[in-house]
């Protein structure tokens, strides 16, 4: 009688939890089989100074994360970039791993303070450093891979920071209009595929405002956060205007910009305030920089009105905004949607008043995460496939249904001994947010051209060193040659590649069955209590589906 009163209740407590977004829901989480389109493309990514090391040789000059990485206390067991993969040396070899995967395509970038020591023309040029991309290039090109060059991935030459204070002085929309045009004059001939910037919000965010990241800039009051946003946009747009007048012509290339977007759901989709809060999220944390590139050349509503609160907060400041003419020449200055995708949130309200207590309009939302959701090794990395669909179709809606590039993507495993070889997670992941990005394609007509995984290799995760692993290949950091060992998501990746997606027959999507399983479990791994009635809890609430929110 006890176990069937038990029952009941929570079977009445499931029925009535409507928006459970943790639960397995059939409609939205089936696995989709099927080919990508034609032409589609499947990549890995990298980053300068997280894989090329050769810190301070061939001539390059001093990055602002060369120095906060050498700074104590900056970095996680105080590791640095010095280096890293040791990819100024190895980039033969790494060419060869990304062949015998099959990849189409490589997303690099190129490093600021190798090309220009010390962040300008004026200074002069170090060939030692052009010399390297070039070969880098060359060997894409001559082993069939098509390459993907990031103009800006976070190292900004130290000279530039400490002269001008980095991004938020706009001096530096010159400087990096230089540094863009000499490289777009120097490799144009070879690469078509361009990004100006990777992630300027982190860039502004964790640079110039916690101070986490270089340059370690620590302002809570947000005015050198959103004057690093500012650059950052106007700088992207001059980068924009200049080869779409002086070189797309001839060299016939793309150029856009790649923003990390998140995924957000209201708590209690018929209560209006998690609504509003839903989309005050949205336009703060995928909207900054989205909305004046992709929509009207200026801030998302809230925004603005957001920074003219900063402004009164502080007498004597300003927040710079947009002129009607900037918001002309910022307007549609990307040829395609650059998306780096990690974060899915359930957002609600909070009943605050702006000022009080240093609180600023981005403190009105307050964002969690269902229990369900497994975690990665990085504290705010959530599996949560379903986002990055719903994404897709948000980016088509909102920003004139570009073509979306997927340019990230991706999940971390800990540093441990022995290594995670056998990287199971990794290789579901992959599964099921792949399979998203073949629905919001087939489902959703949204124009993806697209997946990138992060990343290539085990490489430099900022902050936080070495002790998070991204890589599709594991690289041993104690040992001076820093070999490179595949993953089983390495292999699962090569068999996704090879058939563009899970046809029906393959082996890959074989392994998808034989694995489906088991990937659906790991969302409630380690939750089960001893009686396994949270097991049933989460089964009961799975066959309420019919109240469900999708």
């Amino acid at each position: 009688m006890l176990l069937l009163m038990t029952f009941s209740v929570l079977l009445s407590t499931a029925c009535c939890v409507v928006y459970d977004y943790g639960a397995y829901d059939a409609t939205r989480d089936a696995f989709l089989p099927g080919r990508f389109p034609d032409g589609f493309s499947f990549s890995t990514a990298t980053a300068a100074y997280q894989i090329e090391g050769a810190w301070n040789a061939s001539g390059k000059g001093e990055s602002i994360w060369d120095r906060f990485s050498h700074t104590p206390g900056k970095v996680d067991r105080g590791d640095t970039g010095d280096v890293a993969c040791d990819s100024y040396n190895k980039y033969r070899e790494d060419v060869q791993l990304m062949k015998n995967m099959g990849l189409r395509d490589y997303r690099l970038s190129l490093s600021w303070p190798r090309i220009f020591p010390d962040g300008t023309l004026a200074g002069g040029v170090n060939q030692d450093g052009v010399d390297y991309y070039n070969n880098v290039i060359d060997e894409l090109i001559a082993n069939g891979i098509t390459p993907m060059v990031t103009l800006y991935h976070w190292d900004l030459p130290q000279a530039l920071q400490e002269k001008y204070g980095g991004w938020v002085n706009e001096t530096l929309v010159e400087h990096f209009n230089d540094f863009a045009t000499f490289a777009f004059q120097t490799f144009g001939d070879r690469v078509k595929n361009w990004i100006t910037f990777n992630e300027p919000k982190p860039v502004c965010n964790k640079g110039y405002e916690t101070g986490t990241r270089a340059p370690g800039v620590r302002d809570l009051t947000l005015l050198s956060a959103y004057r690093c946003g500012h650059t950052i946009i106007k700088a992207h747009a001059r980068a924009y205007h200049t080869y779409d007048r002086g070189f797309r012509s001839s060299q016939g290339g793309i150029v856009g910009i790649t923003l990390n977007l998140d995924w957000a759901e209201p708590r209690d989709p018929d209560l209006p305030t998690d609504v509003q809060a839903t989309d005050r999220y949205m336009q703060i944390y995928s909207g900054w920089f989205a909305h004046p590139i992709y929509v009207d050349g200026d801030y998302p509503p809230f925004i603005k009105e957001g920074l003219q609160q900063v402004d009164l907060a502080n007498p004597g400041e300003t927040v710079p905004s947009f002129s009607a003419e900037d918001a002309a020449y910022i307007a549609g200055t990307a040829d395609f949607f650059g998306l780096n995708h990690y974060k899915t949130r359930i957002v609600t309200s909070r009943d605050i008043t702006v000022g009080t207590a240093g609180q600023t309009f981005r403190d009105t939302i307050e964002a969690t995460v269902a229990p369900e959701w497994p975690q990665s090794a990085s504290s705010w990395l959530y599996v949560v496939p379903w986002g990055l669909r719903r994404l897709l179709k948000h980016i088509k809606q909102t920003y004139g249904d570009p073509d979306v590039y997927i340019t990230e993507n991706g999940r971390s495993d800990p540093d441990v001994q022995p290594p995670i070889l056998e990287d199971t997670d990794r290789v579901c992941y992959y599964m099921t947010y792949i399979d998203e990005v073949l629905k919001a394609i087939k489902d959703d007509d949204v124009k993806v051209k697209s997946y990138t995984a992060w990343s290539f290799m085990d490489n430099f995760e900022w902050d936080k060193g070495y002790t998070e692993r991204f890589g599709l290949f594991y690289v041993d950091f104690t040992d001076p040659n820093r070999p490179r060992t595949p993953k089983r998501s390495a292999g699962f990746y090569t068999d996704i590649i090879a058939n563009n997606g899970f046809p029906e027959g393959a082996d890959v999507t074989k392994m998808v069955n034989d694995m489906w399983g088991q990937c659906r479990g790991s969302g409630t791994a380690g939750l089960h209590d001893s009686n396994g009635l949270l097991a049933l809890f989460f089964t009961i609430i799975a066959l309420c589906t019919s109240l469900k929110w999708t």
